[in-house]
């Protein structure tokens, strides 16, 4: 195991004296936001889980997408809140059998190898270690581990992904605001931008998103409005004029109902592409089978429902499709996965011998 940053961020390994039959588990959830670690302990292995589950600690740092603040500063992210999760536990990294780390920007088998071999490094060499894009974790936080169904994330960005029961994986959208994330918060906030801009020179009709948004941002013309949107066009800072747009449009404006109606059909458009070619709906299009909703977009706040109208929008065509709202969060999902993989290959090994 090698040390960085002089070995500072486990210094605390050796004050800590550790049971010898402890064993647990971390799963990490890493997004452009912000990164959550849990520490959980070894559960036997079972249908049903225990509840509460075990969890030991929880430790948060920020964001550790490699493409959003470069690889070295993902990097520590990660160790660190790693490291805080165990020094918090009371545990140290000869007590973890598994590790699941889901983090954005894992969109490739050269990201996944890239971490895996950082991670190596740092954990001894009976940790069972797993790399996944973050949608996977947040499927797993409302299927409690299980890799079956479809998620459909809808935040700042938005992202559909799916698994069938024998491994085969797809997924839709996910690729940034550039090549068009349309549906998460981020598109529809830049639409309403757009929709107040063509409102002021005469482009397209006349908006209460104009005056709102105005409002909203502290701005006396829409001619301001273009120096506020590129003195920091972070992706967040857009997406938080979401519920600026959904209450434009459940006062009945019409360009705000149409930019959220348009978004409705590009997130179920989503979950269809991932349905279909994963097939998941099976041959006549009405098995079961779970689709997780998470992200802020998604969620029911207001009359103007995205969520549901997203779900109805995509029953007509999946019957069988059955909405879940995860109760736990995306980073004991992850570590779920880690704990069902673990298992299944402990109980695996013997007939390797």
């Amino acid at each position: 195991m090698k040390r960085y940053r002089n070995g500072e961020i486990w210094d605390f390994e050796h004050e800590v004296a550790v049971p010898t039959n402890r064993q647990v588990i971390l799963g990490l959830d890493g997004g452009t936001t912000s990164t959550v670690c849990v520490c959980i302990s070894i559960m036997p292995f079972s249908d049903a889980l225990p509840d509460p589950l075990p969890l030991l600690a929880r430790a948060v740092a920020g964001c550790s997408n490699h493409n959003s603040v470069g690889e070295t500063v993902a990097k520590e992210t990660l160790e660190q809140v790693m490291a805080d999760a165990l020094s918090k536990s009371g545990s140290n990294r000869s007590a973890v059998r598994a590790v699941c780390l889901a983090v954005s920007g894992v969109n490739h088998p050269t990201d996944q190898q890239r971490i895996l071999t950082w991670l190596r490094d740092i954990f001894p060499s009976h940790v069972k270690l797993y790399v996944r894009n973050d949608a996977v974790a947040a499927l797993a936080s409302g299927t409690m581990g299980k890799l079956h169904g479809c998620v459909l994330i809808a935040g700042t960005g938005t992202i559909a992904y799916g698994f069938t029961e024998d491994g085969r994986e797809a997924r839709a959208a996910g690729a940034g605001p550039v090549l068009g994330d349309w549906g998460s918060g981020y598109g529809i906030a830049a639409q309403a931008l757009t929709a107040v801009i063509r409102a002021h020179d005469g482009r397209g009709p006349q908006t209460m998103l104009q005056s709102t948004i105005l409002q909203t941002l502290g701005l006396s013309s829409a001619d301001e409005l273009i120096g506020w949107t590129y003195a920091d066009p972070s992706w967040a800072r857009i997406a938080a004029l979401v519920p600026v747009v959904v209450s434009c449009a459940e006062a009945g404006d019409e360009v705000a109902n149409k930019i959220l109606k348009e978004a409705v059909q590009e997130l179920a458009l989503s979950v269809k592409a991932v349905v279909q070619r994963l097939g998941l709906c099976g041959e006549d299009g009405k098995n079961s089978f779970p689709l997780v909703m998470v992200g802020g977009v998604l969620e029911a706040k207001q009359r103007w429902d995205i969520g549901r109208e997203v779900m109805e929008f995509i029953s007509k065509d999946y019957p069988g499709a059955l909405p879940i709202r995860p109760k736990v969060e995306p980073a004991v999902g992850a570590a779920l996965l880690a704990w069902n993989e673990f298992m299944k290959e402990c109980l695996q090994e013997p007939y390797r011998r």
